[in-house]
């Protein structure tokens, strides 16, 4: 008799890449979260949406979560909930104008494909 075994997966174990910021976004952070001192940092999480899959949901956050994951770069913290990493480990957020508008943009090596408007990404 053969049986076959099934791995697990462990997010508490996993060796994770992180999620860096740009200088720009790291810029912007600290200009949204120096409005309200209570402010900590931005938390950027994922959830089901769009046409692809997935969308990233970027807040300020004045109390992290006690399992969110913290990235820091040059005193702008971002706060990841450890249930999003396996979708964005290894993204990098920066910060850039388009034309009239200026937005956060995720390099996330993850993604497979996005949605033609660029509001959502599957993996």
């Amino acid at each position: 008799m053969q049986t076959e075994t099934v791995g697990t997966f462990s997010l508490d174990e996993n060796v994770w890449k992180g999620v860096t910021l740009t200088d720009s976004a790291a810029k912007q952070v600290k200009t949204l979260i120096n409005q309200d001192p209570e402010v900590k940092g931005l938390q950027l999480s994922v959830k089901q949406s769009g046409c692809a899959g997935f969308a990233y949901v970027l807040d300020l956050t004045k109390q992290p979560a006690g399992d969110d994951l913290v990235f820091e770069h040059d005193g702008a913290k971002l706060f990841i909930p450890l249930k999003a990493m396996p979708f964005i480990d290894g993204t990098e957020v920066d910060f850039v104008r388009e034309g009239l508008n200026q937005i956060f943009k995720f390099n996330n090596p993850k993604a497979q494909h996005a949605c033609g408007c660029g509001e959502s990404f599957g993996v």
